[in-house]
């Protein structure tokens, strides 16, 4: 079955995945850049954390569900308590009902799984933060306790999509139990610096992406067949909706107590990118398995380069960032590059597919799906800069091999061209980039220097 992707202007920076020795656990890679600025909060700022934790109690833990109110994943699996053939008898409805999901559908359903699943690092990332971390493990702060209350909500969502697709018999439970393996020790690289102001606008974004892209592997569910499936994705929406009030309504609060500190943080946090939580994805075999998976997303349409500018300006919208007063300069800028940059990245969003249509489509296997072979375009970077006349230089993903991955080359540019104020004949060019930064090599390839 063919597949055709499109080039993903918003696609983070792909990481480096160094392979482990053969009787190495793990891999251990240099960190990247984002992660190597820490603790940048102001310490007088601890104190308004403190101050707001009776806010928190009033406005944060009443969106967690009591137990008993919840849903399990026994409530959407085959019964284990009926007697053995009927038990059977559900499991086979499950897999007659999946045999006709198309391979590339499980693809994403499997990827959007291992990032549940990965859900010991989030709560890592989240325990980081100064301020709100969990100091004991059993703190009563309301911080600590919604941290433990959202992690407890979060791991049913893993816990069902692995059993259901367990159960199918359609994916390669072992690859995808290794992809798993190598995404928990790899860990993650959002650039919260430790910084709760930074976590709580990466966790009111990220929620509302894993809200979209439930939502639309429901729809995508019930479109092919599977109503069970689709309730299941339409539920684990539904979480993470609330969840995403949650840390949305802590930004509201930041910006209402510090409102210049709470929009450079936003600020600081877009012009970095929402790195997705599963960016360091690796099965053992594909060093670009997570720009794969997320090709087959955007194709789709489960989490586009739209979804990113729309999700962007429902924030913009919510937190009334147009309309905040009482800014400092610093505070301003800020304000001004958040509140344009849903229009910029849909104007990358549009060159890169019309680039896309001029592209063929080679082939990309997947080790979920045991190495079925699906079509994919090569991503190009057309890199323009002002020389006397305008050059342009085409980098073709096939070709980049010895030096920068492609992906790093695009999130570079990205991050420059998010800042371009300058256009000429429809093309691109940014004022500090010089012929000096770049170093050419036979055969279009790029590096910079």
């Amino acid at each position: 079955m063919k597949i055709q992707t499109l080039p993903l202007a918003w696609t983070p920076r792909s990481a480096c995945h160094f392979m482990p020795p053969v009787k190495a656990a793990i891999g251990i890679a240099t960190p990247p850049l984002k992660a190597r600025k820490t603790h940048s909060m102001p310490p007088e700022k601890l104190e308004i954390f403190k101050a707001l934790e009776g806010w928190a109690s009033q406005g944060i833990l009443p969106l967690v569900k009591p137990v008993e109110q919840c849903w399990q994943p026994t409530n959407f699996l085959p019964d284990s308590t009926l007697p053995f053939h009927d038990f059977m008898d559900q499991v086979k409805a499950l897999q007659d009902r999946t045999k006709e999901l198309p391979d590339e559908y499980l693809v994403v359903l499997v990827g959007d799984m291992i990032t549940e699943e990965a859900l010991p690092t989030y709560q890592t990332m989240i325990n980081s933060l100064d301020g709100v971390r969990d100091e004991s493990g059993v703190s009563p702060s309301p911080w600590a306790v919604w941290t433990r209350a959202w992690t407890a909500e979060e791991n049913r969502h893993g816990d069902l999509l692995r059993t259901y697709l367990y159960l199918s018999g359609r994916v390669d439970m072992n690859m995808i139990d290794r992809t798993v393996h190598y995404l928990i020790g790899a860990g993650m690289d959002p650039g919260m610096e430790n910084n709760p102001y930074l976590g709580f606008v990466y966790t009111s974004f990220q929620e509302r992406a894993t809200f979209v892209a439930h939502g639309n592997t429901a729809r995508l569910a019930k479109e092919r067949g599977d109503p069970v499936l689709a309730r299941i994705c339409g539920t684990i929406a539904a979480d993470e909706k609330r969840h995403e009030n949650a840390y949305s309504r802590i930004v509201e609060k930041l910006l209402e107590v510090d409102p210049t500190g709470a929009m450079v943080a936003i600020g600081d946090m877009m012009e970095k990118k929402i790195t997705m939580p599963a960016h360091l994805m690796f099965d053992g075999k594909d060093p670009r398995l997570f720009e794969h998976y997320s090709a087959v997303a955007q194709r789709l349409g489960v989490y586009t380069a739209n979804d990113y500018a729309d999700i962007l300006e429902c924030l913009i919208i919510r937190w009334k960032l147009e309309k905040l007063e009482g800014l400092t300069a610093d505070g301003k800028k800020a304000q001004d590059f958040v509140c344009r940059l849903p229009r910029r990245i849909r104007k990358l969003q549009e060159r890169a597919e019309e680039r896309a249509r001029e592209m063929k489509p080679h082939g990309v296997n997947f080790s979920w799906i045991f190495n079925k072979e699906h079509n994919k375009e090569d991503i190009i970077l057309v890199l323009e800069y002002l020389r006397i006349e305008l050059t342009t230089i085409i980098i073709n993903a096939d070709k980049v091999k010895e030096s920068l991955l492609v992906g790093e080359i695009q999130h570079w540019m990205i991050k420059n061209l998010f800042k371009v104020d300058t256009y000429h004949h429809n093309m691109v060019f940014h004022q500090h980039l010089k012929p000096s930064d770049l170093l050419i090599f036979d055969h279009n390839l790029l590096k910079l220097i």
